[in-house]
């Protein structure tokens, strides 16, 4: 019901209104500021909670024994020319372990290529060409539409013959071999797989039974080999049907691409310790451990603002004053600066600053892998287990002491939001109840105006009267 705004009454009533309920409204606006800063905080804390997993995920990591384990494969040409490329490439698993082994490559593996001698269109038996190809002991039937080269090379193209097929524009000679000057097309058939076992002969069915196709080799099928150990007593002679020698050395496959020149020196394959990846492990840790501090750092840190008057507030920062928040970030800092069985973290490029924060120091990290990698791994490795405990427990889905954190501070945004919305409802209705009073207010003052229009009057008439 809308208010009769001063109709009668000259007063602005729908003001009025909006005033009185701007002061009745007053818990719901401090209800409001809670809860603000309860979603900022729990927004807060969701970041930190996620940044905390990170570190476990990365403190977990660096503690695992299969993680300093990492080992890159190199292979070498010695002697070869700057910058050229070595004919072979090796790539190491998580089972690798270091060593080097010589080798020349004698063969790379290939798949057969032959162009084929058609017969006569009415040499097939039926009216469709049907040929049998036969492959490492195996058959497969491919039968045409017709004898077209371009039926044919459809037909062998079809999945599973093992083979793909293209027709190739080729001269055509007359009985002394010579060109004639006019062309036509032959068809050629190149196996899909490599190796000596994936050679393949063709028949055709004639009127007879099976009758061989001429097949015209352009290049044979092979396996790939190598010689280990080359001109030593220990050589031995490896092949393969592809390029790849799976376990070549223990976790360690190799994939040749050239052979070895006669006068070329042996080829060296190298297995050693991947210290790019090592290193990762120690410095993405100090990186993670850095944002979580710098997360709970700047969070913390008071701010100052001047009021309207001049006064100037300080304000502590969302996470001030958060016991569980101070206990993490001070157990954080301590479980990554103690020794690990009496070595400090920072001989082995782990550095804590004044300042709270840590740095990564290559050079003294290098240092120490190149003296001694084992206590290295055991230094760094006890230092993120002791982190990625502390993690887990405060990031953990369900119970983490952050997790439930979050869930609390949204269980308290959502509490409020309800009561903010039932102060809307109280609000409206207590709109509607001043409205009807202004307006009965307006009505009473309208009939009494009324009524005091119509004395006056009767008044008026009364004294207007000549006197008998």
């Amino acid at each position: 019901m809308a208010a009769i705004d001063g109709l009668v009454s000259g007063i602005k009533t729908a003001e009025l209104i909006d005033s009185l309920l701007y002061l009745e409204a007053g818990n719901q606006r401090q209800l409001a500021t809670k809860k603000a800063t309860a979603q900022q905080l729990a927004t807060a804390l969701q970041a930190l909670t996620t940044k905390v997993s990170s570190l476990a995920e990365s403190a977990t990591t660096a503690s695992k024994p299969e993680s300093w384990r990492a080992v890159t494969a190199k292979v070498d040409q010695p002697g070869a020319a700057t910058g050229a490329t070595p004919a072979a490439t090796a790539v190491a698993g998580a089972t690798a372990t270091a060593g080097t082994l010589t080798f020349r490559v004698g063969a790379v593996a290939q798949s057969q290529a032959s162009l084929v001698t058609l017969p006569a269109g009415d040499a097939y038996a039926g009216e469709k060409p049907t040929f049998t190809l036969t492959r490492d002991g195996e058959t497969t039937t491919v039968t045409a539409e017709s004898a077209a080269v371009p039926d044919l090379v459809a037909a062998f193209n079809a999945s599973g013959t093992g083979v793909r097929a293209t027709a190739v524009k080729v001269a055509v000679l007359d009985a002394e071999g010579k060109p004639t000057g006019e062309s036509t097309y032959r068809l050629q058939l190149t196996g899909t797989e490599t190796g000596g076992d994936n050679a393949f002969t063709l028949s055709y069915r004639g009127a007879d039974g099976d009758v061989a196709v001429g097949l015209q080799t352009i290049r044979a099928a092979q396996d790939a080999r190598v010689t280990l150990f080359p001109g030593s007593g220990a050589e031995q002679v490896l092949t393969s049907s592809s390029n790849t020698f799976e376990g070549v050395m223990t976790g360690v496959d190799l994939t040749v691409t050239a052979v070895t020149a006669a006068d070329a020196q042996p080829l060296t394959l190298t297995v050693a310790r991947d210290e790019a990846a090592v290193k990762k492990l120690a410095s993405g840790l100090v990186a993670n451990l850095n944002t979580v501090l710098s997360e709970i750092s700047s969070r913390s840190k008071p701010s100052t603002t001047t009021e309207a008057d001049g006064r100037t507030v300080v304000s502590g920062g969302l996470f001030a004053g958060d016991t569980r928040i101070r206990l993490l970030q001070q157990q954080v800092l301590s479980e990554a600066s103690l020794p690990v069985d009496g070595v400090s973290p920072a001989d082995v490029g782990i550095v804590i600053g004044r300042d709270g924060t840590f740095t990564f120091d290559d050079a003294v990290f290098t240092a120490a892998l190149a003296k001694d990698p084992d206590q290295v791994q055991k230094v760094v490795a006890g230092v993120a287990e002791r982190l990625a405990k502390t993690a887990t427990l405060a990031s953990r889905s369900g119970d983490g002491t952050l997790t439930l954190a979050v869930e609390a501070q949204q269980s308290t945004v959502r509490d409020l939001g309800d009561r903010i919305s039932d102060w809307d409802d109280r609000l409206a209705m207590r709109r509607t109840s001043l409205e009807r009073t202004y307006a009965a207010l307006e009505t009473t003052l309208s009939r009494l105006s009324s009524q005091s229009s119509y004395l006056a009057s009767q008044i008026a008439a009364l004294n207007a009267q000549p006197t008998k």
